[in-house]
């Protein structure tokens, strides 16, 4: 049936359209294998959500995350929005149209087979500002780089120096003849 979701999250009480959107329709797996998938990147930014489809093990991960780099592919190129601010806002498999198979069984009889197929959707929008500080808050919590590539040269400057402080010279060779006298005593013992 045509008409917004249960849950799809892109109305906002006006009953206006929030997000950008990408559908790909006519998919050969059923709408209840994808959905399995869906569920798991349903409210992250995008990047984690990739990050999820690339790991898991399963043939509607790789169709959804083709749909997802397309809906992330429309938020830039059609409403100029950063691809780094987007997460997903709602994403949901339809079902399409069967295609009625038969098998033949045994005394002349046929059984039947269901060849499913789905419309999957997902919608993209931009992360108010409370939900970016919560992931910056998280990111840097687990000691993740800075999401700023300026922040992060200048902090392995900073680093640079130290790591180049002068070491000892090579150690003397008559220290490394007793570490070696030592160590064969020993295994001779």
């Amino acid at each position: 049936m045509p008409g917004p979701k249960l849950n799809e999250k892109n109305r906002d009480k006006w009953g206006t359209k929030g997000g950008t959107r990408a559908s790909a329709k006519y998919i050969r797996m059923s709408a209840s294998k994808a959905r399995v998938v869906l569920n798991l990147i349903r409210d992250k930014d995008v990047r984690r959500a990739d990050e999820i489809l690339q790991f898991t093990d399963r043939e509607a991960a790789r169709v959804i995350r083709k749909l997802l780099a397309s809906a992330v592919a429309n938020a830039v190129n059609n409403d100029e929005l950063d691809a780094d601010d987007l997460f997903v806002k709602a994403c949901y498999a339809d079902e399409g149209p069967t295609l009625k198979r038969f098998s033949p069984r045994a005394r002349g009889r046929a059984g039947k087979i269901n060849k499913r197929t789905c419309h999957i959707t997902i919608v993209v929008d931009v992360m108010s500002e409370q939900q970016m500080a919560v992931r910056d808050a998280k990111s840097m919590a687990k000691g993740a780089a800075t999401p700023n590539r300026r922040a992060r040269v200048a902090a392995s400057r900073k680093a640079a120096p130290a790591a180049e402080a002068p070491k000892n010279e090579e150690p003397a060779a008559e220290n490394v003849e007793a570490a070696e006298a030592a160590a064969t005593e020993e295994s001779e013992s």
